[in-house]
Protein backbone atom coordinates (compact mmCIF):
# COMPACT_ATOMS: atom_id res chain seq x y z
CA UNK A 1 0.00 0.00 0.00
CA UNK A 2 1.25 3.65 -0.80
CA UNK A 3 0.28 6.62 0.96
CA UNK A 4 0.78 9.60 -1.00
CA UNK A 5 1.06 13.19 0.63
CA UNK A 6 -2.56 15.15 -0.49
CA UNK A 7 -1.76 19.44 -0.42
CA UNK A 8 -4.90 21.32 -0.21
CA UNK A 9 -2.99 24.66 -1.21
CA UNK A 10 -2.36 23.66 -5.08
CA UNK A 11 -5.93 22.78 -5.45
CA UNK A 12 -7.48 25.36 -3.91
CA UNK A 13 -5.41 27.85 -5.62
CA UNK A 14 -6.61 26.16 -8.98
CA UNK A 15 -10.11 27.05 -8.14
CA UNK A 16 -9.42 30.27 -7.13
CA UNK A 17 -7.77 30.95 -10.50
CA UNK A 18 -10.58 29.16 -12.07
CA UNK A 19 -13.47 31.15 -10.48
CA UNK A 20 -11.43 34.74 -10.61
CA UNK A 21 -10.98 34.01 -14.18
CA UNK A 22 -15.01 32.96 -15.06
CA UNK A 23 -15.89 36.53 -13.11
CA UNK A 24 -13.11 38.96 -13.86
CA UNK A 25 -13.00 38.21 -17.57
CA UNK A 26 -16.02 37.20 -18.82
CA UNK A 27 -17.79 39.29 -21.04
CA UNK A 28 -21.13 40.33 -20.44
CA UNK A 29 -22.19 41.65 -17.27
CA UNK A 30 -25.28 39.45 -15.59
CA UNK A 31 -27.49 42.49 -15.60
CA UNK A 32 -26.82 43.68 -19.37
CA UNK A 33 -29.68 42.99 -21.70
CA UNK A 34 -32.52 43.71 -19.02
CA UNK A 35 -31.55 47.48 -19.39
CA UNK A 36 -31.30 49.75 -15.95
CA UNK A 37 -32.65 48.73 -12.83
CA UNK A 38 -35.84 50.11 -11.80
CA UNK A 39 -38.11 50.28 -8.31
CA UNK A 40 -42.22 51.15 -8.69
CA UNK A 41 -43.18 51.96 -5.90
CA UNK A 42 -47.58 52.98 -5.39
CA UNK A 43 -48.95 55.78 -3.19
CA UNK A 44 -52.78 56.69 -3.06
CA UNK A 45 -52.48 59.14 -5.79
CA UNK A 46 -50.26 57.72 -8.09
CA UNK A 47 -47.10 54.98 -8.86
CA UNK A 48 -43.40 56.47 -8.14
CA UNK A 49 -41.12 54.94 -10.76
CA UNK A 50 -37.36 54.95 -10.04
CA UNK A 51 -34.96 54.10 -12.86
CA UNK A 52 -30.91 54.05 -11.74
CA UNK A 53 -29.07 55.08 -14.27
CA UNK A 54 -25.84 57.08 -12.63
CA UNK A 55 -23.15 59.19 -14.19
CA UNK A 56 -25.98 60.48 -17.55
CA UNK A 57 -27.25 63.90 -17.89
CA UNK A 58 -30.95 64.53 -17.99
CA UNK A 59 -30.68 65.41 -21.32
CA UNK A 60 -29.46 61.54 -22.51
CA UNK A 61 -33.05 60.26 -21.79
CA UNK A 62 -35.37 59.98 -24.07
CA UNK A 63 -38.66 59.20 -22.21
CA UNK A 64 -41.80 59.09 -23.90
CA UNK A 65 -45.83 57.66 -24.38
CA UNK A 66 -47.39 56.16 -26.73
CA UNK A 67 -50.44 54.07 -26.99
CA UNK A 68 -50.49 52.76 -23.44
CA UNK A 69 -46.71 52.48 -23.40
CA UNK A 70 -44.29 54.34 -21.42
CA UNK A 71 -40.71 54.09 -22.90
CA UNK A 72 -37.13 55.01 -21.04
CA UNK A 73 -34.09 55.05 -23.19
CA UNK A 74 -30.60 56.06 -23.97
CA UNK A 75 -28.77 55.78 -26.44
CA UNK A 76 -24.95 55.68 -25.75
CA UNK A 77 -22.54 58.40 -27.38
CA UNK A 78 -19.21 57.93 -29.25
CA UNK A 79 -16.57 58.11 -26.51
CA UNK A 80 -13.65 60.96 -27.37
CA UNK A 81 -10.68 59.01 -27.47
CA UNK A 82 -7.76 60.65 -26.37
CA UNK A 83 -4.06 59.97 -28.10
CA UNK A 84 -2.22 61.02 -25.01
CA UNK A 85 -3.95 58.44 -22.95
CA UNK A 86 -4.18 54.72 -23.06
CA UNK A 87 -6.50 52.83 -21.01
CA UNK A 88 -5.07 50.32 -18.92
CA UNK A 89 -8.04 48.84 -17.24
CA UNK A 90 -12.01 49.72 -17.63
CA UNK A 91 -14.51 48.73 -14.60
CA UNK A 92 -17.27 50.94 -15.68
CA UNK A 93 -19.27 51.88 -18.36
CA UNK A 94 -22.53 53.18 -19.26
CA UNK A 95 -24.43 51.21 -22.18
CA UNK A 96 -27.77 52.09 -24.37
CA UNK A 97 -30.53 50.77 -22.83
CA UNK A 98 -34.46 50.87 -23.28
CA UNK A 99 -37.35 49.97 -20.97
CA UNK A 100 -40.68 49.75 -21.31
CA UNK A 101 -43.90 49.58 -19.49
CA UNK A 102 -47.36 48.95 -19.79
CA UNK A 103 -49.62 51.97 -18.26
CA UNK A 104 -52.66 50.65 -16.54
CA UNK A 105 -55.68 52.69 -17.20
CA UNK A 106 -55.21 54.08 -14.16
CA UNK A 107 -52.64 56.24 -14.86
CA UNK A 108 -52.89 60.08 -16.36
CA UNK A 109 -50.52 59.86 -18.85
CA UNK A 110 -50.77 63.67 -19.81
CA UNK A 111 -48.94 64.43 -15.87
CA UNK A 112 -46.61 62.11 -15.68
CA UNK A 113 -43.84 64.26 -14.62
CA UNK A 114 -39.81 63.11 -14.36
CA UNK A 115 -36.71 64.39 -12.67
CA UNK A 116 -33.28 63.51 -12.63
CA UNK A 117 -31.51 63.76 -9.26
CA UNK A 118 -28.31 61.87 -8.00
CA UNK A 119 -27.91 58.73 -10.59
CA UNK A 120 -31.73 57.91 -10.39
CA UNK A 121 -34.21 59.23 -13.02
CA UNK A 122 -37.63 59.63 -11.20
CA UNK A 123 -41.07 59.42 -12.63
CA UNK A 124 -44.09 59.91 -10.94
CA UNK A 125 -47.24 58.68 -12.95
CA UNK A 126 -50.30 60.12 -11.47
CA UNK A 127 -53.42 58.63 -10.97
CA UNK A 128 -56.50 59.53 -12.71
CA UNK A 129 -59.62 60.99 -10.68
CA UNK A 130 -62.28 58.63 -10.12
CA UNK A 131 -65.42 59.36 -11.13
CA UNK A 132 -67.50 60.60 -8.01
CA UNK A 133 -70.09 58.11 -6.96
CA UNK A 134 -72.97 60.58 -6.78
CA UNK A 135 -76.25 58.95 -5.79
CA UNK A 136 -78.78 58.51 -8.75
CA UNK A 137 -82.47 58.43 -8.36
CA UNK A 138 -84.43 55.74 -10.84
CA UNK A 139 -87.61 56.33 -12.52
CA UNK A 140 -90.38 54.16 -12.03
CA UNK A 141 -92.47 53.44 -15.30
Amino acid sequence: MTLVKFNNRPVSRTIDTVFDEFFNNFPVRWNEGFGAPVNIHESGDGFHLELSAPGLNKEDFNVSVDKGLLTIGYDKKEEKKSEDLKTVRREFSQRSFKRTFTLDDQVDAENIQARYENGVLKLYLPKKEQAKNSPKQVLIQ
